[in-house]
Formats: C-alpha cells, structure tokens, sequence
C-alpha cells in the first residue's frame, strides 16, 4: 500500500511542476511508468473531463432518410392521365354523380378513427370486378382534397392491376420490384398533378404474388414510410378466389369492403366477409347503384346543380 501512496504522490507533484502545459486533473507521468492504479484513475479523468467529449445532446443527430424533404426529392414527379371516366376529381368537378358519396365516405373513416387506429385501409372486394380499384382510387382523391392531408395510394394487386391505367401512368418500378429487393421505398413511388397524392403501382407481374406479399418486407415499407402521411390505401386483390387479401390485412389497420348492387352473390360476400375479424372490418361499400335507386341523392344533386353551387372539399 505504501509503494502505491508513494507513486500517487510522484505522480501528483510531477503534475503541479508542469500543470502549465496539462490538462486540469491529468496527471502527465508517463503511462509506461505510472501505476496501473494510477492509469486507471487517468483514464477516468479523461472520460469526464476531455473537451472532445461532450454531453449527448451536444454529439451529432443524425436525420431519418425517411422524411419529407427526402420523398419530395427522391419520388419521380410523372404527368399522369387520369381517365376522366373513373377518375371522378381528375378535372376538379365537384357535382359529378358519386363525388359526394365518396366525402360521406371519407367523413364516416374519419369518424371511425376517432375510436381505433385507423391509417392504413385496405380496400377489396368478394370477387374480381366489383369496383375496389375504382374505390381505392376515388378515396384517396377525395382524401388529399381536404387542406394539408397527405395520402399514399399502394398499388397491391400484383395478379391484376388496374390503378396505374386509372391514373393514366407507368406500372414499373413498383411493389413487386421492392418486396423482392430490386428498389427500395422512394424509387418506387411516384406523383402526379393530384396534390399530396402519391402513388406505387403494382411492379412487374410476380409469379408468386401471396408468397410476395407475405414475406415481411411490405410490413416493413409501411412502418418507415407511415410517418409521412395522413392516410395509406391499399388496393388489393379479390379476397375469395386468392389468400393476398388475408395476409394484406395483417399489417393493415382496417379493412373496407366493395360490393356491387345486383351483382355480388350473397353467398360470395358473406364467404369474404369470413376472412376479417369483426374489429378489422370497418365498412362495405355498395358500388354500382342505379339513379333511380336513390331518390334523396338524385334530389340532392338536382337541387344543387340547379343553384350552380359548387362546394369545396
């Protein structure tokens, strides 16, 4: 114990004969000739007291690639050409048979998202032309009118894939490309000139499309690119003939279903809407409805032409 006192205090005058070109409480001895007791004790010093060191809230932060400034550089601006006879907002009208449908839809979502989660809807149908596609895409229109909201529209039905010639534009690079590691989140997006709207179509055509969609990585695309939007609609394929609807619905918050008027089999609609737990479901759209078979809305729309009033979304 004695010879340690007695290198501490070599150690600590040596420190007072040339604390002039030291650091304050760092002993300059040699480390080759200082103590291992006395080492250890430098090395402590060191860690509190360097000014190269500083407190965690002064070391570098380090932003998310996964952010606006990121999405708004990287996604491909596109001159998409909306088909005027699905696209019910393409030409900014606002009296168009349907349009004021889709906004009690989009009003009833927004009332359902004050009792659960609601952010990423899936959209699907029973069976193949039911208008799901049609749906998904209205939606989300109708979702990025509204001031400030911002909605990505997914493209999920890699077997048949309608929304990219809805909206007039490429289908490639898109879904598939990611899930099987060809592109990562930006490269696959796109916009066009629907403000705040965006949109990833379907890919190239998969050969195993429900082995794609289930194989984690769009769980993953949706947790880094979810903190960027309002809203994320997902169309996907028919829930009956395939399993993609089912999987698709894992990493979803809801789900809203298409029926079409007169069309849709009963059994096949209630078949479908077996494949959704209660709590996931959280509407069915009737598609397809004739004039006639909605006198109130008929009334409502001639009333309003009428007065050339015209209302903001």
């Amino acid at each position: 114990m004695s010879r340690i006192h007695e290198a501490l205090k070599k150690a600590e005058q040596e420190r007072a004969a040339t604390q002039g070109g030291a650091h304050a409480g760092l002993a300059t001895t040699p480390v080759a000739e200082t103590p291992a007791f006395a080492r250890e004790s430098s090395v402590m010093a060191a860690a509190v007291a360097s000014p190269a060191i500083g407190p965690p809230s002064a070391m570098p932060a380090f932003a998310s690639p996964f952010n606006l400034d990121t999405l708004l550089a990287r996604c491909a601006q596109l001159e998409w050409k909306p088909d005027p006879a699905t696209m019910l907002f393409s030409n900014g009208e606002d009296t168009r048979p349907g349009t004021e449908e889709f906004r009690t839809l989009r009003s009833r979502l927004y009332h359902t998202r004050e009792k659960m989660t609601l952010k990423k809807l899936l959209v699907t149908s029973a069976l193949p032309k039911e208008g799901k596609s049609f749906t998904s895409a209205n939606l989300a229109q109708v979702l990025v009118r509204q001031h400030g909201r911002r909605a990505l529209l997914i493209d999920a039905d890699l077997r048949g894939a309608q929304l990219h010639r809805m909206l007039g534009t490429v289908s490639s690079p898109g879904l598939s490309e990611y899930l099987q590691g060809q592109n990562d989140e930006f490269s696959i997006m796109q916009r066009g000139p629907f403000e705040n709207l965006f949109f990833i179509p379907s890919g190239q055509q998969a050969v195993n499309p429900a082995e794609l969609v289930g194989n984690g990585r769009l769980k993953m695309l949706l947790q880094r690119v979810e903190p960027l939007f309002d809203w994320i609609i997902i169309d996907s394929p028919p829930a009956v003939p395939v399993a993609d609807a089912t999987i698709l619905s894992k990493v979803c918050d809801g789900v809203l279903m298409v029926v079409r008027s007169n069309t849709t089999p009963f059994d096949m609609a209630r078949k479908a809407r077996q494949e959704f737990p209660d709590q996931v479901l959280v509407g069915v759209v009737l598609n397809g409805t004739r004039q006639d078979e909605m006198p109130y809305s008929r009334y409502y729309y001639g009333a309003y032409e009428k007065k050339g009033t015209t209302g903001q979304a």
